[in-house]
């Protein structure tokens, strides 16, 4: 640990983390990356609404290219999980095993967990674009498919009269028993939205050269088989370190922020996922950018040396 402490300790190397780190590094600022590499972007096969990729690109490419570009201006991911974030006399002190980082700012880029379904062979589903995490990432997509939309009786019909826009096939399959509210149900009823009730057993189906290409649910009744699978379970912000110093949360647990992306706690600023908004890409990104350069204009001025 140095004895300077960093203008900034960004932890998570997401779109939004890789972002703010190339921001902060142009403004000449002293900057740590420290990432765990658990992205939620590793889980887009292609992303077709991401601006700038007209044909479309992976999480997995796209990430490597923002590394690339924070790594021109010597920003390079420390692979590391911060174990314990606490205040100190120069704003903060973040420990990772026997790693120490002091730094007089902080921004949180640490996204968030998806909750998923109980279906074997998972990665490959997602990687085959047959269980699908966001609809409205790629949504337009599943044009015309056999759409499953998974999740509890409380909000299912919401996400799948969502996913009508794109299709006429559209089923809610609960995941767990329960009764759909009288307006859900009239709601399904006039989209002509199926209900299944909790399946058995879920479970993808291969082609004949072995990748994935369609998810059954089996129940109590026939099978259903749908072309695109999306589980809408909920998901769990990464706040546990913001909050362990004091950062307020919303009901579900993202990190609230001011108009400039700082937290409830003075020097800790957040941006992605975790925040609570929309949880997009291009998001993401946007909000990166002015918390970076509300991070810059906080810290003291480092003008160059006169000549």
């Amino acid at each position: 640990m140095s004895d300077t402490p960093l203008d900034c300790l960004i932890i998570g190397a997401g779109p939004a983390g890789l972002t703010a780190a190339t921001y902060l590094a142009r403004f000449r600022r002293r900057v740590t990356l420290v990432s765990a590499g658990e992205s939620r972007a590793h889980y887009i096969p292609v992303s077709h609404n991401c601006p700038g990729f007209p044909f479309g690109i992976s999480g997995t490419d796209l990430l490597h290219k923002l590394r690339r570009q924070a790594a021109e201006y010597g920003v390079e991911p420390v692979d590391a999980r911060i174990g314990r974030l606490a205040r100190d006399e120069a704003g903060f002190l973040a420990e990772a095993g026997a790693r120490r980082w002091r730094a007089r700012t902080v921004l949180m880029a640490t996204g968030l967990v998806d909750r998923m379904p109980p279906i074997p062979d998972l990665d490959r589903g997602i990687a085959a674009g047959v269980v699908r995490i966001c609809a409205i990432c790629d949504g337009y997509e599943a044009k015309d498919h056999r759409i499953g939309v998974y999740g509890p009786p409380k909000g299912v019909v919401g996400h799948a009269a969502f996913l009508r826009t794109y299709s006429r096939r559209v089923s809610a399959v609960l995941s767990e028993p329960g009764t759909l509210s009288d307006a859900d149900a009239g709601r399904a009823q006039a989209l002509g939205i199926a209900v299944l009730p909790p399946p058995t057993a879920i479970r993808l189906l291969y082609g004949d050269d072995g990748a994935p290409v369609a998810c059954q649910v089996r129940g109590p009744g026939k099978a259903a088989t749908f072309d695109s699978f999306y589980p809408v379970l909920g998901a769990d912000a990464k706040a546990a370190l913001a909050r362990s110093v004091g950062a307020e949360a919303d009901e579900a647990g993202e990190l609230l922020v001011d108009a400039h992306l700082q937290t409830s706690v003075e020097g800790l600023y957040a941006a992605g996922d975790v925040v609570s908004a929309l949880n997009q890409i291009s998001v993401a990104v946007g909000a990166a950018a002015i918390a970076a350069t509300a991070i810059h204009n906080r810290l003291p001025g480092n003008p160059l040396p006169a000549e």
